[in-house]
């Protein structure tokens, strides 16, 4: 079936950055379908849109993460005001809130995701968060933020302590409500993602064994994040392996 959310007519309306970003920003979307990190049509990742500080891409709010495609992409300004959206249907006033007050704050950071998995909520509602149970969840040692619950994010006063809390960090959990990462890509936004959810489902499932538990201390925690931290050779690499993933799938993303 032909997916009904492409419109041709964006890609000459739009600079090349600008549709590169459109189309790694579905990407994105669309592998977090593939991976499960999807609460329906809820939850948000968006990225700026090159040269345009104030201007950021984010989804539009009735489609599921497997439709959204390049030209869906609703462009819209730091005080909310939607400058471009083929679609008609508009965003999510709790992406604008939690989005836009990261991406003012940082000239640095280019994409900020945003999940409510099952094991990502799951660790957000434990008092010590996250802990030194595998290698996926000490990469972010000494990296990871913390945000106190304020119910759904939809008041623009909250803005202030969200843009606090995440301080000089790149992960964050919303205690009592998912988890939050950011990159200057959005490779760099899912890879931190993908790490962080599979830590959270890592700890759940050791904890749900009934087993006693293997902590590491903080020393070896450590020296585990300052490895992660040191160049990989192979991360030019997995961007392009994932978009052919999506192409195997479905290239409409690109569209």
């Amino acid at each position: 079936m032909k997916n009904p959310y492409i419109f041709p007519e964006v890609q000459a309306q739009v600079s090349p950055a600008e549709w590169q970003q459109r189309v790694d920003l579905a990407a994105c979307y669309r592998l977090m379908a593939h991976f499960r990190m999807t609460d329906l049509i809820h939850t948000h990742v968006s990225a700026k849109v090159p040269g345009k500080d104030d201007e950021f891409l984010i989804n539009p709010y009735g489609l599921m993460f497997d439709e959204i495609t390049a030209s869906s992409l609703v462009r819209i300004d730091g005080d909310g005001k939607v400058l471009q959206d083929a679609t008609g249907i508009g965003v999510n006033p709790a992406g604008f809130v939690i989005h836009s007050c990261i991406h003012r704050a940082s000239h640095q950071l280019a994409c900020v995701m945003h999940t409510h998995t099952a094991a990502g909520i799951g660790v957000s509602a434990q008092k010590r968060g996250l802990l030194k149970l595998s290698q996926h969840s000490m990469r972010f040692f000494g990296a990871l933020a913390y945000h106190d619950y304020e119910g759904v994010a939809l008041e623009l006063d909250e803005q202030p302590r969200l843009v606090r809390d995440l301080g000089p960090h790149r992960a964050m959990i919303l205690r009592n409500h998912g988890l939050l990462t950011a990159g200057e890509t959005v490779r760099e936004a899912f890879d931190a993602m993908h790490y962080l959810e599979r830590a959270c489902q890592a700890q759940i499932a050791a904890q749900a064994g009934g087993g006693e538990l293997i902590e590491c201390d903080d020393l070896l925690a450590a020296k585990v994040a300052r490895q992660f931290a040191e160049p990989d050779p192979g991360a030019e690499h997995d961007w392009p392996a994932l978009m052919r993933l999506l192409d195997r799938i479905d290239s409409s993303f690109r569209s």
